[in-house]
């Protein structure tokens, strides 16, 4: 009786054990679903560009299948008709696929690519043997066990260990070493492919084509320019203005602006708050043509502040960003805004917001050498000033026939809505303003 109870126990004892064995082997198993649940990889969609644009162009792939990025880091770039959109990864984690191709069109909510999440370094749980770094390691140990013997051996003359083995080279054959001479002699001697590429590319007579595919936004600024020769009333009016006055003034601040605010102190600022002075007093230059709110014909809408569009060229084409209530800011307040958003344009960094909008536009075609030129209406906007190089001429100044710096300016106007007598009034002005400066500090 007693031997059937201890009997009993023993069996009672195994099946516990046995229980306990497969709680913790379901245990292991759940733990293991979790972490490749958690390694599970997610989509990243196209993002919301804004109202009017609803596909682009997938530019370029910053990264790679199997390269690791950071939350926020950018991972493709998507051109569209006005700015380039970057799009960021969702969170830390593994590109693992991508799901489009460069110059692809692409549309908002489309599946982009899938990043499988986790810190750097992650990876799935490993399904190799446990044995196999120590199976890695026994051929340097075994190297390790063969090459000491070696150092422990001594010279059985001197009684001393060997000194160092001589170098690999000095150990081959003689003959080995003449062959390897001879082939280095003659691979030197042989000519550079690139210089045989080169002649044949740079050969007379070549006729070549290359074909660039359009980008969007050469294609939206094509489209916007046609939009405007055919539907504004275009003239253009020119003037010179003596860059005197300017100039001194400039050379007399510009170290103490550029030490004191940081910015350099150039002329795009006296001419920006000469046209807001200007359009003050001819608010026309400042108004646009849209549709009657009630959808019946169309208004002329006048303004009482300035945002200022001044163009600015890129690799891609001409952008004409906003400074915003320009009226209402220095000269040098005006110059710092500019050289923001002109370092925007330059690393493709602008927003839409940075170009929406805009009542009146400055070009300046000046920078690049440009002596005349007509520039072309911004729509909806009235009018664009163009300036253009500074040249020395000889003019007349009471009675004297002198050399002067001189600028010729030209304003594009929308016929419709401005006059002549309008358009040339607000050209004087300017002239009035850039040759001296001082009568803009007594303009209210």
């Amino acid at each position: 009786m007693f031997s059937r109870r201890i009997l009993s126990v023993a069996r009672s004892s195994k099946v516990l054990s046995h229980q306990n064995a497969v709680r913790s082997m379901l245990s292991t198993r759940s733990k293991f679903h979790t972490s490749a649940r958690l390694l599970e990889a997610e989509t990243v969609k196209v993002p919301q560009m804004a109202e009017s644009i609803s596909e682009g162009t997938l530019k370029q792939w910053q990264k790679k299948v199997g390269d690791f990025v950071e939350l926020d880091e950018e991972v493709a770039t998507i051109e569209t008709d006005k700015i380039d959109v970057s799009v960021n990864a969702t969170t830390a984690g593994k590109i693992v696929e991508l799901l489009a191709n460069e110059d692809d069109t692409v549309t908002v909510g489309q599946d982009l690519f899938k990043i499988e999440p986790g810190a750097q370094g992650e990876s799935k749980p490993a399904e190799k043997p446990t044995e196999e770094p120590k199976a890695q390691k026994q051929p340097e140990e075994k190297k390790k066990d063969d090459a000491e013997p070696k150092d422990q051996q001594v010279d059985k003359g001197t009684g001393k260990p060997p000194g160092p083995p001589p170098p690999e080279v000095e150990a081959r054959p003689a003959d080995q070493r003449k062959t390897e001479k001879s082939g280095a002699t003659s691979k030197k001697d042989q000519p550079e492919p690139k210089a045989k590429e080169q002649s044949v590319r740079t050969a007379p007579g070549a006729r070549t084509e290359t074909r660039v595919k359009m980008n969007r936004m050469r294609m939206r600024i094509a489209e916007r320019l046609k939009e405007s020769q055919n539907n504004a009333a275009s003239l253009t009016t020119f003037n010179e203005i003596d860059m005197s006055s300017l100039m001194a003034f400039r050379s007399k601040y510009k170290e103490e602006v550029l030490k004191r605010e940081g910015v350099k102190f150039g002329f795009m600022s006296a001419f920006a708050k000469a046209c807001t002075l200007a359009l003050k007093e001819i608010p026309a230059a400042n108004a646009s043509i849209e549709a009657a709110a009630d959808g019946k014909g169309q208004e002329i809408v006048y303004r009482d502040y300035v945002d200022l569009s001044v163009a600015v060229a890129t690799p891609k084409g001409l952008v004409t960003p906003v400074v915003r209530n320009a009226e209402s800011l220095s000269m040098i307040g005006v110059e710092r805004e500019i050289a923001a958003l002109g370092a925007k344009a330059r690393d493709g960094k602008l927003t839409l917001e940075d170009m929406a909008g805009g009542t009146f536009t400055i070009s300046n075609g000046g920078v690049f050498g440009s002596l005349y030129g007509t520039p072309i209406i911004n729509l909806p906007q009235a009018a664009v000033l163009g300036m253009h190089a500074i040249k020395d001429k000889p003019v007349v100044v009471d009675g004297q026939i002198v050399v002067r710096p001189i600028m010729v300016v030209a304003l594009t106007y929308d016929h419709r809505l401005l006059d002549g007598r309008e358009a040339v009034t607000f050209l004087v002005r300017v002239k009035e303003y850039i040759e001296d400066p001082r009568k803009m500090l007594l303009a209210e």
